[in-house]
């Protein structure tokens, strides 16, 4: 048997408050428009049963004696609120609750209020040497201004805005709606004004009764010294404009930095590679690498091994929050073998070899003294 309780996630003891409450929010997770799940149309009917049956008192007193057997037996309906199907959720809220729950609250904003202007997004691509010292880009962006012709009004220029017949200009009617629960009357925003209390018997011809038109405008943008793939920079104000007087919304800049060919980022580390020969391996060297400051000379240390590093400090990239910290440039070395010599670097190697196995030759030899004297 069904435990309503259960079903709403509440206490025996819970208050009709209480199980408002958690129909409210376990009806969002299961309801079928939301949840795809097979199971989820099954559930928000359970949901339905368990509270109608909770909220009435008669009800509920039978059910906590006699169980849901002991509903049928008394002549209760059992079926639940959505034996037949179910409709929208805002609906199943209003209707319910007399209004006031609506789905994301929009039933109880104010069309008249001020309404702050939507974001906006500006995707820029710089090259791998700009993102790492900053740039002054100039963009453009479309964007929504208010409309200069009307003032935002969307009325004809010499006109205005005229008191909405249906609703007299209160920009609310009332509406009764017949549920299972009973009947109930709530306060709702005008379907022809949408609430505003007035309507445009002529628009503005410049923005179409709008209020507002796409317009294009440039922007010198400081892109910071640092910034990396996936960066992002806000301009305050720079989005649409807002509705009612309400502040415009802000633009959002997202920096896409292009792959180099040369250098391998790590955070604020840039990382590249240098090939040298076995003789530059062997002995050392000074060479002359490319950095984001311009060619320097390194010092490869005698002996030094593929995969090895050598550093140079303060040559990578600039910190984004403190410029003035900047990161490594690790050169990463590889000993590269040559694949074709001529015959006098052949017979130096042959010697060189020689010369190798002769050591290693007197290295055995002392390594078996030492053997024979423990």
């Amino acid at each position: 048997m069904a435990d309503y309780y259960e079903i709403l996630g509440v206490d025996k003891n819970a208050t009709k408050d209480e199980i408002k409450s958690a129909f409210r929010k376990m009806a969002r997770q299961w309801h079928p428009d939301i949840n795809k799940a097979p199971e989820a149309e099954a559930k928000f009917k359970e949901l339905g049963k368990a509270y109608e049956t909770l909220m009435d008192d008669d009800k509920r007193a039978t059910y906590d004696r006699f169980g849901e057997d002991g509903l049928q037996n008394a002549g209760f309906n059992t079926q639940g609120p959505f034996a037949n199907g179910f409709g929208d959720l805002e609906e199943i809220f209003n209707s319910f609750f007399g209004g006031g729950f609506g789905f994301g609250g929009s039933r109880n904003r104010d069309p008249n209020a001020p309404e702050r202007g939507d974001d906006l997004r500006l995707d820029i691509e710089i090259e791998f040497e700009e993102a790492a010292f900053g740039i002054t880009r100039e963009v453009k962006i479309d964007h929504l201004e208010i409309c200069e012709s009307c003032k935002g009004s969307g009325a004809k220029e010499g006109t205005k805005p005229q008191p909405c017949p249906h609703c007299n200009g209160r920009g609310s009617i009332q509406q009764t709606t017949r549920t299972v629960l009973g009947q109930f009357t709530q306060i709702v925003a005008c379907p022809h004004c949408h609430g505003k209390g007035t309507i445009i018997t002529e628009p503005c011809q410049v923005c179409k009764g709008h209020g507002k038109k796409e317009v294009e405008k440039k922007l010198e943008v400081k892109i910071p010294a640092g910034v990396d793939t996936g960066s992002k920079m806000r301009l305050s104000h720079e989005g649409d404009a807002g509705n009612n007087g309400g502040v415009s919304g802000d633009l959002y800049i997202v920096i896409h930095v292009k792959p180099s060919k040369y250098y391998k980022r790590d955070g604020i580390n840039v990382y590249t590679k240098l090939e040298i020969s076995p003789a530059q391996a062997v002995l050392g060297d000074t060479v002359s690498v490319k950095t984001l400051d311009g060619d320097k000379d390194i010092t490869i240390p005698a002996g030094i091994q593929t995969g090895e590093v050598v550093k140079i400090k303060n040559a990578g990239i600039p910190n984004l929050s403190r410029p003035s910290m900047r990161g490594e440039h690790i050169v990463v070395v590889t000993v590269k073998t040559p694949s074709h010599i001529s015959n006098e670097e052949k017979a130096l190697y042959q010697k060189l070899y020689n010369i190798q196995l002769e050591r290693q030759s007197k290295s055995s030899v002392k390594e078996r003294i030492k053997e024979v004297f423990k």
